[in-house]
C-alpha cells in the first residue's frame, strides 16, 4: 500500500466514523424526543383526523421537530395500524412529514452546526437535574450532537478537495438522473433522508459537490426514504401497508415528475438563493412543499378510493374534510 492508498483509507475512516456518530445522534435525539413526548406525539398527531390541513401542519411541525421523516412515517403507520389515526388522516400527516424534513438542510445552511458544543455542554449540565429536566437535557445534549458531528463531517471533508478521483465521481451527480438515482439508494442505505440533505449541502459547502448534483441528490433522497415506513408496515394490517405504500406512492410520483426539470430547477434555486448551498436548500424546500399542496386536496379522494377492503378500525372510517 503506498502513502497515497494509505492517506485516502485514513480519509475515508475519518469521514465514515463522522457520518456513523451522526446517524448516532439523530437516532438517539429522535428517540430522546419521543420519550418526553411519549404521550403528547401519538395524541398530536390524532387531531389530524379532523382537517387535512391540520394534519399537514402537525406533521412538518412534528418531523421538524424529531429530525427525522423516517421516524414519522414509521409512527404514522403505527398509529393507522392502531386506530388512532385514520388512513385517509394519515396522507395528510406524511405529505406533512416531507416538508418537515427540509429543516435540516436549512439548519446546515445558515452555518447552524457551531453552537454543537455549547448545546451539548448545556444538555449534559441539565441532566444531573430531577427526572424531567434530565430528559429534556438528553434531547438538548443529542441534539447538539447532531450538529457537532455535522461540523466533524464538514472538516473531515476538507481533503476531498485535493482528491481529483473524488470529484470526478462525484461530479457525475450533476447529470439529473444520476444525481437522483445516488440521492435515492443512499438514503435506502442510511434509512434518513434528514442524513443525506444535510451531508449534500455540507459538501457543497466545502466545495467538493456543485449545488446542481447535491440538489438532485437531494430529489432522489425524498423516494429512498418512504423504505422505512414500508418495512415497518409489513406486519401490520392493510390500512397501515396501504398507508406506507402511499406515502412510496407520492414521493415516487413527484420525484418522477420532477425529473426531467431537475436541471431548470436547480437553476432557478441558485438564482433565488444568496449563497450556493442555501440554494440546495431552496430547492429542498420547494420541491417537497410542492409536492405536499399538489397531493393534499386529493387525500380525502385517495382515502376512499384506495382504502383497502374489509372493516376498518372506527377512527379509520373518518376522513378528512
Amino acid at each position: 500500500m503506498t502513502t497515497s492508498d494509505f492517506s485516502n483509507f485514513q480519509l475515508f475512516v475519518l469521514v465514515l466514523s463522522a457520518l456513523l456518530l451522526f446517524l448516532y445522534g439523530l437516532e438517539h435525539f429522535s428517540k430522546e424526543l419521543q420519550t418526553v413526548g411519549r404521550d403528547r406525539l401519538p395524541r398530536w398527531l390524532g387531531l389530524a383526523t379532523r382537517d387535512r390541513f391540520r394534519g399537514l401542519l402537525l406533521g412538518a411541525s412534528v418531523t421538524a421537530l424529531v429530525q427525522s421523516s423516517s421516524a414519522v412515517s414509521a409512527l404514522v403507520v403505527a398509529l393507522v395500524n392502531a386506530g388512532t389515526l385514520s388512513f385517509a388522516s394519515s396522507l395528510a400527516v406524511l405529505l406533512g412529514a416531507k416538508v418537515g424534513t427540509t429543516a435540516t438542510a436549512w439548519l446546515v445552511s445558515f452555518k447552524l452546526t457551531q453552537i454543537g458544543p455549547y448545546l451539548i455542554v448545556l444538555g449534559g449540565i441539565l441532566t444531573m437535574l430531577p427526572f424531567q429536566i434530565r430528559v429534556i437535557g438528553r434531547a438538548i445534549f443529542y441534539f447538539g450532537f447532531i450538529f457537532f458531528t455535522l461540523d466533524l463531517i464538514g472538516q473531515s471533508l476538507e481533503p476531498l478537495r485535493q482528491a481529483p478521483w473524488i470529484l470526478e465521481q462525484l461530479a457525475r451527480a450533476s447529470e439529473p438522473w444520476i444525481g437522483v438515482v445516488l440521492g435515492a439508494l443512499i438514503t435506502m442505505l442510511l434509512q434518513s433522508s434528514s442524513v443525506v440533505s444535510g451531508l449534500a449541502v455540507v459538501l457543497v459547502q466545502q466545495g467538493v459537490l456543485s449545488p446542481e448534483a447535491a440538489i438532485a441528490i437531494v430529489i432522489g433522497a425524498n423516494a429512498g426514504t418512504t423504505v422505512t415506513a414500508l418495512i415497518a408496515s409489513i406486519p401490520m394490517d392493510a390500512f397501515a401497508r396501504r398507508a406506507a405504500q402511499m406515502n412510496t406512492f407520492f414521493n415516487g410520483v413527484g420525484v418522477l415528475l420532477m425529473l426531467p426539470f431537475v436541471a431548470p430547477f436547480a437553476r432557478w434555486a441558485i438564482s433565488m438563493s444568496s449563497s450556493p448551498d442555501q440554494a440546495v436548500a431552496i430547492a429542498h424546500l420547494t420541491f417537497n412543499l410542492g409536492l405536499a399542496l399538489f397531493f393534499l386536496p386529493w387525500t380525502g379522494w385517495f382515502g376512499r378510493r384506495w382504502a383497502p377492503k374489509g372493516e376498518p378500525t372506527p377512527s379509520a372510517q373518518n376522513a378528512p374534510v
